[in-house]
């Protein structure tokens, strides 16, 4: 009998551990399904009751944190708790997926491309910022002997992981409170394009440690502008492609709506495992893909499929997001953890404010040299934005990875800090959002400008106003911000009159009743849902 034989045989041969196997596993999924709806239930509650010190991303992870709490002091069996171990492989390929693909896709173009080159800065340059930022002040605590000592690129690393925000907290106070629309842009867009540049800068500076020989900051820099526009192209290229199919291929029948629907949901996992599949960043490339499939290929698809995409786009997302949170919870409770180290894990918190300060306020004052004095983000706007800096999911995923990737215990210590740092922001900071809105008046205060400030309707669509001339004693810098901000007039005509018609059926003629509805109808401040869902009245591609 062959090796090969003697292996498999034993689970042939042995029907009552399978069947234990099998037992443990239902036990397993049943409790992650109780998690889940005790979850959704809690949150409902909680939203009904306004609430708002106890959201619902931080109920999902204190439930994950109480329940494998429990498990740990119990004689849980180890079948069992196998279920819940947080596995980054799972996260990355199957749950964050649709997350990013939702973000991208609820995206509207309005109070979005309003604020492009402001969130590009905050998202680019303000995470490139905050990640060197938090590596050298790691790495110089560690120097001084302030903290546990890193080499200094698994500190950028750790700078580079730590940096990835999510906001969903407070995004989901402003749905309830209500909050100034270019604020929430402002938000909802640098969380989703910071995702991106984080995981885009961590896979670089890993790539660096794993090569450190002849590797030079120009080989840095070039390195991670591959991965980021080659992600970036890829995903914009299964965009297009998806847009000409359903264009041509005339799927939009009743008959076929089914196939419609079902290629639809198949285009962004082709995108993530695409990118992945070419050692690029698939969430990168598949934000991109929902930025286009929304813009272009969404109206090529009949009124029911866009119907039934848009519910199960959303549907999906909400259950991986809450679902993401439980089984964060339940792995920071079971994993074991490096607490030795409470200096690394107080200078971190510490150098993770410094550096989002630095992120914010410094990318604000670049942003409002570029804008008219009515444009400008006042000060209220940008410590909103600084105070909803939240650590979550993304940065534990790759704190878990650092754990197999760095050697001699480094991975460890930062995945413990990273854990504290994701409970004290989603908890502590999470729970005082609400406090800290009202605090700064920027909810529910009609003073503020709405999305029309700063804009005029040409052709029924919305152009940034940039009439105001520099005087002659403007510097040069100043000039040449407007003049990127300008770029994005250019590139709404070219997207309205070229690729507009050439990737969707309308021929770029756009619903004229509509966008005067939607204008007559705005309001200064709007309710918003869950994370990445503008209120859909009037914001329509």
């Amino acid at each position: 009998m062959s090796s090969s034989e003697l292996q498999i045989s034993p689970a042939i041969h042995d029907p009552q551990g399978q069947e234990k196997q099998q037992q443990a596993a239902g036990v397993g999924i049943l409790l992650q399904i109780m998690m889940l709806v005790l979850s959704f239930v809690l949150g409902h509650v909680l939203r009904r009751h306004k609430f708002y010190y106890l959201p619902e991303a931080s109920a999902s992870l204190l439930i994950g944190l109480i329940v494998g709490g429990l498990a740990n002091i119990s004689n849980t069996e180890t079948s069992i708790r196998t279920w819940f171990n947080f596995h980054d492989e799972f996260f990355f390929l199957f749950l964050l997926p649709p997350i990013i693909f939702q973000s991208g896709f609820s995206l509207q173009p309005k109070p979005f491309f309003s604020n492009f080159g402001a969130i590009v800065t905050f998202s680019v340059l303000g995470t490139f910022v905050a990640s060197i930022v938090t590596g050298v002040l790691v790495y110089l605590g560690g120097v001084m002997f302030l903290m546990y000592r890193l080499p200094f690129v698994e500190c950028l690393m750790f700078g580079s992981l730590i940096s990835a925000t999510d906001p969903v907290t407070v995004l989901s106070i402003f749905q309830e409170l209500g909050s100034d629309v270019n604020l929430y842009a402002l938000v909802f867009g640098e969380s989703v394009l910071n995702d991106a540049m984080a995981i885009s800068l961590y896979r670089t500076m890993s790539l660096v440690r794993s090569h450190s020989t002849g590797q030079n900051f120009f080989m840095v820099i070039v390195r991670f502008l591959e991965t980021f526009v080659g992600s970036m192209s890829a995903g914009v290229g299964v965009g297009f492609t998806s847009a000409l199919l359903f264009k041509y291929a005339g799927l939009d029948v009743d008959n076929l709506q089914n196939l419609e629907c079902c290629l639809f949901v198949l285009f962004p996992y082709f995108s993530y495992m695409l990118a992945e599949g070419l050692s690029l960043s698939g969430i990168v490339s598949i934000l991109f893909t929902g930025i286009v499939m929304k813009h272009y290929t969404f109206s090529n698809l009949s009124a029911n499929s866009q119907r039934f995409v848009s519910a199960f786009f959303h549907l999906i997302s909400s259950l991986a997001e809450t679902f993401v949170f439980i089984y964060m919870g339940f792995d920071i409770a079971m994993e074991k953890h490096s607490w030795s180290h409470v200096g690394f894990i107080f200078f971190s918190i510490l150098f993770i404010i410094i550096a989002r300060a630095a992120n914010v306020f410094g990318c604000g004052y670049l942003v409002n040299l570029a804008r008219p004095a009515h444009r400008k983000i006042p000060m209220t706007h940008q410590k909103a934005l600084w105070y909803s800096g939240l650590r979550g999911a993304m940065a534990f995923a790759l704190a878990l990875q650092s754990v197999h990737e760095l050697p001699e215990g480094h991975g460890q210590t930062i995945f413990t800090a990273t854990t504290a740092i994701v409970v004290v922001t989603v908890l502590l900071i999470g729970g005082s959002t609400g406090t800290m809105l009202e605090a700064l008046e920027v909810v529910g205060d009609s003073r503020d400008t709405s999305l029309g400030d700063g804009f005029e309707v040409v052709n029924n669509r919305y152009m940034s106003r940039f009439d105001d001339e520099g005087s002659p004693s403007e510097s040069g810098f100043r000039t040449k911000l407007r003049d990127f901000h300008r770029s994005a007039k250019s590139f709404t005509e070219l997207d309205r009159n070229y690729l507009t018609p050439f990737f969707t059926s309308n021929n770029g003629d756009y619903d004229e009743d509509e966008d005067i509805n939607n204008e007559q109808h705005h309001e200064e401040r709007i309710p918003f849902t869950r994370r990445g869902n503008f209120n859909n009245r009037g914001l329509n591609f």
